[in-house]
């Protein structure tokens, strides 16, 4: 009769069995504890494969220095962003009134784009970097300035709108030309990726703040906090190092190097897609504008709600940033970004179609900063490996141009469609016009759909 084992499960003491049984059981439970540690180490492995990695900032001094006062500075700057979208609708009760600001903006950072890139390229980065910080500032002192009285002029605030955009235009592609030169190549699309972070958590931070400060205090109190904000990013670009032009970038000037930026593109449709790509999601697709009229004709809010759907997808910004460590593995960035786009698109559609229920929309408008953070860290990894260094700053300029240049126009299509039909109309016909036309590009450019990294551009 065979002998009866024992019930391993039980796990009965040491002397109820022989040493070989007890030899036994103790394999197993070994075989057991690697089993189970194995499955913690692939899933600690999934969870950093997908967590963005924070090398450049513990490791690259000037790159935290530059990362961290912007993350302060910016904060205040979107404060200013929101309050002067509230401003203006309280003054003038029009949502083409708000649209219109969006415009004025589009020309002055047209103009100081296009002629800013070639002095990015010119100068030392630091030193631009530091008087575009003083100049955000003056500008804020000026919408301070005017808030604070009785009956404020709506064309002042069209003017400080003007102006920051202006700046903009020339402290963004040199912050961004910066990046490269802080950072080694092979970090560049990390250190990308950690801009992201950084710039969706103050559009996080900002508006939800500027909203309820404009709610409590009048949004005297959202440009005069913007002012202050401002000296971090200025006590940063002084205890950085010189980051003088390289002897190739100083040779063109002026109209040329204007010329030498725009010829880059010529013959290169992959890198004129992503630029494509991303006006069409921010012309059709980015209903900003919209903002201050649905709170309070749908949702029955005021500023802070405002300042809750901006923040809403920078919460899916910093959520896409925060896991995009498996961006680096993506080959095809290309058909990523068509996608991403896509998805950008459908959940606009979706916000507009949501206004019955508040939290389904700002789910909505989440999902949406995800899929356009992840749009925005392959386009940028596209553009700032394959331009070379003395066109880079140019080329960020065009970039730049593309990337806050499409919201304006976006604010001023929302605005007139809005008019023309309704808010929720404008919101949904722009998500759907934002698919079709993601659609029509990857068939139009089919390079752009199979590109694959270490193709040309």
């Amino acid at each position: 009769m065979a002998k009866a084992r024992p019930d391993r499960r039980a796990r009965p003491e040491p002397g109820s069995f022989t040493a070989a049984e007890a030899a036994e059981v103790e394999e197993e439970r070994l075989a057991e504890a690697a089993a189970e540690e194995s499955r913690i180490t692939r899933a600690r492995r999934a969870i950093r494969g997908l967590a963005v990695d924070t090398r450049p900032l513990r490791e690259h001094r000037d790159f935290r220095l530059l990362w961290t006062g912007e993350l302060i500075s910016e904060t205040g700057h979107q404060m200013t962003r929101v309050a002067i979208l509230i401003q203006v609708y309280a003054i003038t009760g029009s949502a083409a009134a708000v649209g219109l600001t969006g415009l004025i903006e589009l020309l002055f950072l047209l103009v100081a784009t296009v002629g800013g890139g070639s002095i990015v390229d010119r100068v030392d980065r630091r030193r631009l970097l530091l008087l575009t910080q003083v100049a955000f500032a003056g500008v804020s002192t000026l919408l301070l300035l005017n808030a604070v009285g009785s009956s404020p002029p709506v064309w002042v605030i069209y003017l400080g709108a003007g102006l920051t955009a202006g700046v903009s235009g020339i402290a963004s592609p040199t912050r961004a030309a910066m990046t490269p030169r802080l950072v080694p190549r092979e970090q560049v699309p990390t250190a990308l990726a950690l801009n992201q972070v950084m710039w969706n958590a103050t559009m996080v931070v900002g508006p939800a703040v500027g909203g309820v400060v404009v709610a409590i205090s009048g949004v005297q109190w959202a440009y005069g906090i913007d002012v202050l904000t401002y000296g971090a990013t200025i006590t940063a670009a002084f205890l950085m190092r010189p980051m003088p032009p390289t002897g190739e970038s100083t040779q063109a000037r002026g109209t040329k190097a204007i010329r030498e930026g725009f010829a880059y593109l010529r013959g290169r449709p992959v890198l004129q897609s992503t630029f494509i790509v991303d006006l069409i999601a921010m012309i059709f697709g980015m209903p900003r504008a919209l903002f201050p009229v649905l709170a309070v004709t749908e949702f029955h809010g005021g500023p802070a709600l405002v300042g809750m759907m901006v923040s809403a997808i920078a919460v899916g910004g910093v959520l896409g940033a925060l896991t995009a460590g498996w961006v680096g593995r993506v080959r095809r960035q290309g058909l990523a970004t068509l996608v991403a786009v896509g998805i950008w698109g459908v959940c606009i559609v979706g916000f507009g179609l949501a206004t019955g229920s508040l939290w389904l929309a700002l789910a909505f408008l989440a999902v949406a900063g995800g899929a356009d953070v992840i749009s925005a860290v392959f386009r940028g990894s596209i553009l700032q490996l394959s331009v070379p260094e003395n066109l880079r700053g140019r080329l960020s300029g065009i970039h730049i141009l593309v990337v806050t240049g499409g919201p304006r126009l976006g604010d001023f299509e929302s605005g007139i469609v809005a008019v023309l039909f309704t808010p929720i109309a404008s919101v949904v016909l722009g998500g759907l016009a934002c698919v079709a036309g993601v659609v029509v590009l990857g068939a139009a450019v089919p390079q752009f759909r199979r590109w694959r990294v270490g193709d040309e551009t």
